[in-house]
């Protein structure tokens, strides 16, 4: 007879329901509610009662209509006085079941508990009894108690059941990321595959790795690959006897002629050249890594041509393409195989990481730049007045806009900010030098700007119209302002050198090397020696590029990051790199020239 009255319930989680006020409070002490409850149930059990067997039905009916209209208060009074004991009522197991979810479908969740519980202790041979078993396993989930869900999970015997607890419990462990936490659940559920994807997932999200060698049992045990289940930020140390690097550069091939003149591509050319000699230096010290060029030719097609190529997926490193148009489909293929990525390995353009955390910058960003250059030079100028000029790059508000910021912070005041669009770089004259007396010979004695009411200019741009108006100001002023530069401004031919240190210009250097140094000399006695030529500056980055490449990964293994955030990586030609949380290079040397040769300000 009770199996016509099967229970449908499940589907009510969702509905919506009408709270009402009534007798029973929910934040009543949960020792109170058991005893009444317990009360109410032995009270039922021991009353008789004269109705008979249609009376139970037709009251049963009222009770499951008031549930079924979501007027779950009346539901309650109407299932309670179908809970007694009477050999003409077939429906008290299904009065307490129903009286346990219009509880819990009014947000009593406590009493609805405990009445689930009570009913699987006094109808424990119920045909019904998974289903209390359910709605006990949800609660308990819904309240953080995962062993006993767990527990009541196991007592399910109806396998249709069995695929709405897996989602109940799968839901639930998405919010549990404490690896010690599951590694108990696990403990009293071995073997338990839902868990352990929690565990796994938990373990490789972890920035220190501790449990590495769990995982692989975890992953071994269910067939899993355990690299999908580690973050990015998490990524364990690989090492290895040798390390490929993928070179992705236009390298223009098939334009190549075999004359001995320069080609179009060479500065390219020059910077493989630089990383090949470093490949055979590094190999002398016992760390081999594999170059694999390919040619790009600036080309979008070749690109996604090569990226096809199935060894690719193999290479530790990619270096290239160095245009910014040209690196989505690395970026996207770096991300999506968790390969280290350098794509322009000369530049300081963030552009170029991307949103990808495999990506890294070798050289010190445009907002590095500015920060560095605040922090060496704030604390140490007498004068806290500056001056701060910018071109109309972005990349140049982005390095002015950090030096003022730290710069501010660290103490100096910045009195002028100018921004110098297209041709008006002629109003750096006007500011800087504009006289106001002169000598017998005509010779300006004051300016419009006081003689040594500045201590500093920042100058954040490579724009030769722009720095070369400050030099000439500077150079006609004659006071002791420090000018704050960038070190490609040394390979402007059409400034004479003297100028420099004449006037006090200091640069920021990531990229000098040396030269007076016996490493120095070995790279440009190899370099000679293999081509015949004196290496130029694309060669002797690319040199030093792969040098400190291929000690990080003899340092931390192929997923170096987390290392190079630590500790430093020291160069051979240069200072070296360490990584900043920007994935950027926070080593940034200044240099200046002092009796006729450049100098360290700093050698970090």
């Amino acid at each position: 007879m009770k199996n016509q009255f099967k229970i449908q319930s499940r589907n009510l989680l969702g509905s919506k329901f009408k709270i009402e006020r009534n007798r029973f409070n929910p934040a009543r002490p949960i020792w109170n509610l058991k005893f009444w409850i317990l009360n109410t149930l032995f009270l039922c059990l021991l009353s008789f009662s004269s109705l008979s067997a249609q009376d139970f039905k037709r009251e049963y009916r009222k009770a499951k209509e008031l549930y079924n209209e979501e007027d779950y208060s009346k539901a309650m009074d109407a299932f309670k006085a179908l809970m007694i004991y009477d050999r003409n009522n077939p429906y008290p197991e299904y009065a307490c079941f129903y009286y346990a979810l219009s509880a819990q479908q009014l947000g009593f969740t406590t009493l609805a508990k405990e009445m689930f519980m009570q009913t699987r202790k006094i109808y424990s041979n119920w045909d019904q009894v998974d289903e209390v078993n359910y709605w006990l396993v949800k609660i308990n989930l819904d309240q953080l108690e995962y062993f006993q869900a767990w527990q009541l999970a196991r007592e399910i015997k109806n396998q249709e059941l069995k695929p709405e607890i897996s989602i109940l419990k799968a839901n639930a462990l998405l919010k549990v990321t404490d690896v010690e936490t599951l590694k108990m659940l696990l403990e009293e559920n071995p073997h338990d595959e839902q868990i352990s994807f929690a565990l796994a997932k938990a373990i490789g999200s972890e920035r220190e790795m501790e449990d590495s060698t769990l995982l692989d049992s975890l992953a071994a045990e269910f067939n899993w690959e355990a690299k999908d289940f580690i973050s990015n930020d998490a990524l364990r140390p690989v090492f290895k006897d040798q390390y490929r690097i993928a070179l992705m550069l236009p390298l223009s091939t098939s334009t190549l002629d075999a004359g001995p003149g320069k080609k179009k591509s060479q500065p390219v050319l020059d910077l493989y050249q630089g990383m090949k000699l470093a490949a055979d230096s590094l190999a002398n010290e016992g760390i081999v890594l594999q170059l694999l060029a390919y040619d790009t030719d600036h080309d979008p097609d070749s690109i996604k041509k090569l990226l096809k190529e199935k060894e690719l997926k193999s290479v530790d490193l990619i270096v290239g393409p160095l245009f910014p148009e040209d690196t989505k489909p690395i970026q996207e293929f770096s991300e999506l195989n968790k390969i280290n990525l350098v794509a322009n390995p000369l530049s300081n353009n963030t552009d170029f990481l991307g949103e990808n955390p495999f990506a890294l910058l070798y050289q010190p960003s445009y907002a590095t730049l500015g920060e560095k250059s605040a922090e060496k030079f704030a604390p140490t100028l007498a004068n806290k007045n500056c001056f701060v000029f910018y071109g109309e790059k972005p990349t140049d508000s982005v390095m002015a806009f950090n030096f003022i910021r730290t710069a501010t912070n660290l103490g100096l005041k910045i009195v002028y900010t100018r921004e110098i669009i297209g041709e008006s770089s002629g109003e750096i004259l006007e500011t800087l030098a504009t006289p106001t007396e002169f000598d017998e010979w005509k010779n300006p004695l004051q300016f419009k700007l006081k003689r040594d009411s500045i201590g500093s200019i920042f100058v954040a741009s490579d724009n030769p119209l722009i720095y070369t108006k400050v030099i000439n100001s500077m150079e006609t002023r004659g006071d002791s302002v420090l000018v704050i530069g960038q070190e490609n401004w040394l390979e402007d031919n059409s400034i004479d050198l003297s100028k420099f240190e004449k006037i006090k210009v200091a640069f920021a250097a990531p990229n000098f090397p040396f030269v007076a140094d016996k490493p120095y000399f070995r790279f440009r006695n190899k370099f000679l020696q293999a081509h015949g030529t004196l290496p130029s500056a694309y060669a002797q980055r690319g040199y030093e590029f792969i040098m400190v490449m291929g000690q990080a990964f003899k340092n931390f293994g192929v997923h170096f990051q987390e290392g190079l955030m630590t500790s430093k990586v020291s160069g051979v030609l240069t200072s070296g790199y360490q990584m900043l949380p920007t994935h950027d290079n926070g080593i940034v040397p200044f240099i200046s020239f002092q009796k006729g040769r450049l100098e360290a300000i700093n050698k970090p």
